[in-house]
């Protein structure tokens, strides 16, 4: 049975902030992005030291041109044609610092004429035009071979392949770092790398020139281990660890001056203050109400180590919340036992998990006057009374033990969660698995019995259900603090890749970290575990971080914050074209948050890129941002394409919160895909309907896009809505486009148009009622 709220309580109106605006003509970002015109005066001459090009036969019908510029480039863009036909011109891939494209339908004798428009270090750059013959006779080369795994620092052996992408190419390499040639050893099967090696192959083929030769250095055993460090760092001034022979009341005063800090929506929201408040194992008499950028977490093995006799409590704190829980984002809590009075109240919106918790009691998803509640997350948690939504409008809950559930607005979704209530959608509108396929657990850091830290690292489940510590202690392993380099204030990008390069992990504190180039990730396994919200800004155009395509590496806890000059991804997980299996140890990334704008006027093309088959993204929320300081939202302002592209195959999200980009929300074109939980708000400041068209005759941009390759894909409790104050009499089509497969299945969608604010034709594909009047969804139970 579906709870009942006080009158008007029930289905809460919109979630209402305010906003900037700005008008902007679609028609010429498009044409700007396209051509790389980003600056209003013209390109200047490329200079020939600047770059590498050459253009690779792959097939009789297709070849591949290439572009690597000596120093990194934010876009590379190439126009050609073809026998003197009509110019082409698109922005290209970037491979690991190489640029490509392919062209198809060419024959034996094609001409290609091609050049390029590049950036470098603010300015762009145009090439001189180069000519290309199918079949011989023009600049072909053979592609340059590729590693899998990439080069890096690895603990045990690896089994590398080489690949070609040139159809009929000869790979030969070398292992004692000399370069190879045609008379060097033929690769004909995996290589076994047992120590510190370097391997160079080059590719030949005839009647092409030989490929550029690639080279790739893989650090085998103790010297790729991390120089030691403390096993009881110093974790900086943000960090705050309360220990059981510490009294109550001195306790309960710095909770209490770190709330006050921390609440004030109007002023915390954006501020740059950031907080971790760590229990060492023991009970505390304490009541912890949790501000913006606050993360509340038990040093325990387990959560019944640390008991809190009281609350941790979120809740519409301020006056100016008027009731609302709607902007409680950027808060957590995780791993401790809450024994609560009344009930322990946890009134969030997004970004804010609920992790590894046993409320000996009830739990409140709503605030206490009943008013709106927008989204949240549980997940690895037992509730031994009654969890309540009443007020909020979607919910998500993962891997937990529940006493029983009550209420439900549009879009509460279960996995693997016993006590859940039964699969009901839309009346009730709740969504349950009976288990969650694959998931593992978030990492975290723990006090031993000798007073040492250490990162525990939860096992992988398949088809779990409850807490990962229902029935004793969470199945892992654990790595001292020893291994890993402690982020804290003064750190750079520089000294941050200096500890990832040398096989260190990162525990990151809170703080506000500039980067002035990308984080990598190259070592399979790698763990950045971050608490307080610590907060990356990519300034400059480069990206934040990039993850290779290796084994096990496990983001946690950060946020990452577009810098001012636009970046073409914040975290991207594997290079272009990763073809690696992770099945078995996939990478993972939870509680990662990406914001655009809001803080300062960020911009970002894409905000996560996954290329590594099986990745695992659970609980991320990827925003840009409606509403902010003054000067930092705007349709012209905090520009944003997409918030999350999938090209790896078998990868699984269990929630995800996408909001407000400018073009499709959520691009899918790996396959085999899964997603369980996905929330969503259209972009609210949408000029007019002609800037905001996905083609000629199809209005708007569907939030959850399939690509259209895509045979496998499925999903399961998916929510879209609606606001465009700007303009209301903006619609869009539909908001889930997907290939018309038998393969591709929806489960449990629906569509609302917050406070009748615009329109949305059809729920997917053409499927579905136009959203209705009184903020009410329109459901479709199963696609196709």
């Amino acid at each position: 049975m579906r709870s009942t709220a006080p009158s008007g309580s029930m289905r809460p109106p919109p979630r209402l902030h305010h906003r900037t605006v700005a008008l902007l003509s679609v028609l010429v970002l498009a044409l700007t992005g396209l051509l790389g015109l980003s600056r209003l005066t013209g390109p200047a001459s490329a200079a020939a030291a600047d770059y590498t090009q050459s253009v690779t036969q792959l097939s009789a019908t297709q070849a591949q041109i290439s572009f690597t510029p000596t120093t990194s480039a934010l876009y590379v863009d190439v126009h050609y044609t073809v026998g003197g036909a009509g110019q082409q011109n698109f922005r290209i891939a970037n491979n690991a610092g190489t640029w490509t494209k392919t062209v198809d339908s060419l024959s034996n004798g094609s001409l290609l004429d091609y050049w390029f428009t590049y950036e470098k270090s603010g300015p762009q750059y145009d090439t001189p035009h180069f000519t290309y013959t199918q079949g011989g006779g023009g600049t072909g080369t053979v592609a340059t071979p590729t590693f899998n795994p990439a080069g890096g620092n690895y603990t045990s052996a690896q089994s590398v392949t080489i690949a070609d992408a040139t159809a009929g190419a000869s790979i030969h390499y070398t292992r004692d770092g000399s370069t190879p040639t045609a008379s060097s050893p033929l690769y004909s099967a995996p290589i076994s790398v047992t120590a510190t090696t370097t391997v160079k192959a080059v590719a030949v083929k005839s009647g092409l020139g030989d490929s550029a030769v690639a080279s790739a250095t893989y650090t085998i055993g103790a010297s790729a281990g991390c120089p030691t460090q403390s096993d009881t760092p110093n974790f900086g001034p943000n960090v705050h660890i309360y220990d059981p022979s510490m009294s109550s009341a001195t306790i309960q005063a710095q909770l209490d001056a770190q709330f006050e800090q921390m609440k004030d929506t109007n002023t915390a929201q954006f501020s740059s203050n950031r907080v971790a408040q760590l229990f060492k194992p023991g009970t505390y008499n304490v009541n912890d109400n949790v501000g913006f950028y606050t993360s509340v977490a038990g040093l325990g093995q387990n959560p019944g180590d640390v008991t809190i006799n009281g609350h941790v409590t979120v809740d519409a704190f301020n006056a100016s919340d008027a009731g609302n829980a709607t902007q409680n984002f950027w808060r957590s809590a995780e791993n401790l036992a809450i024994n609560p009075v009344g009930g322990n109240r946890w009134a969030v919106a997004q970004a804010a998990p609920f992790r590894r918790i046993d409320v000996r009691g009830d739990l409140q998803l709503y605030p206490a006057s009943y008013g709106w509640a927008s989204g949240g997350y549980i997940a690895d948690t037992k509730v031994s009374g009654q969890t309540a939504s009443i007020s909020q409008q979607q919910w998500y809950t993962r891997d937990s033990n529940l006493g029983s559930w009550s209420g439900g607005v549009w879009n509460m979704v279960f996995s693997g969660t016993t006590g859940a209530p039964a699969n009901t959608f839309p009346n009730p509108p709740e969504t349950t698995l009976a288990t969650t396929p694959v998931s593992r657990d978030v990492p975290y850091l723990y006090v031993d019995g000798a007073g040492k830290y250490r990162v525990f690292l939860p096992s992988l489940r398949t088809n779990a259900s409850g807490a990962s510590w229902a029935n004793g202690s969470t199945p892992g392993t654990s790595q001292p603090m020893s291994q890993f380099y402690v982020v804290k204030a003064g750190d750079t990008a520089a000294t941050i890749n200096n500890a990832l390069a040398q096989g260190c992990n990162l525990f990151v504190t809170p703080g506000v970290y500039h980067l002035n180039q990308t984080l990598n990730i190259n070592r399979a396994n790698t763990v950045v575990l971050g608490i307080g919200y610590p907060t990356f800004v990519p300034d400059n155009g480069v990206n934040a971080i990039q993850v290779a395509d290796v084994d096990g590496v496990r983001l946690k806890g950060l946020l990452i914050d577009a810098g001012t000059t636009n970046s073409a991804a914040l975290v991207t997980v594997g290079p272009a074209g990763s073809s690696a299996g992770h099945a078995g140890n996939p990478t993972t990334i939870q509680d990662v948050f990406f914001r655009i704008g809001g803080q300062i006027a960020g911009k970002a093309t894409t905000s996560l890129i996954v290329n590594s088959n099986n990745t695992i993204i659970d609980h991320i929320w990827a925003w840009r941002a409606d509403h902010g300081t003054a000067g930092t939202v705007g349709w012209t302002i905090n520009t944003a394409d997409t918030g999350v592209i999938v090209n790896g195959a078998d990868v699984l999200a269990t929630g995800l919160f996408v909001e407000h980009y400018q073009k499709h929300e959520v691009i899918w074109n790996g396959q085999n895909g899964k997603t369980i939980f996905f929330q969503n708000e259209m972009p609210y400041d949408v000029p007019n309907q002609a800037a905001w068209k996905s083609s000629a005759s199809v209005n708007g941009y569907a939030a959850y896009k399939v690509g259209a390759g895509v045979t496998t894909h499925e999903a399961w409790g998916l929510g879209s809505y609606c606001y465009f104050n700007v303009n209301p009499a903006v619609n869009s089509y539909h908001a889930f486009e997907v290939p018309n497969t038998p393969g591709v299945r929806f489960h449990n969608i629906l569509t609302v148009s917050l406070g009748g604010n615009g329109t949305i034709t059809h729920v997917i594909n053409d499927t579905g009622a136009v959203t209705p009047a009184g903020t009410a969804p329109s459901n479709v139970v199963s696609y196709p």
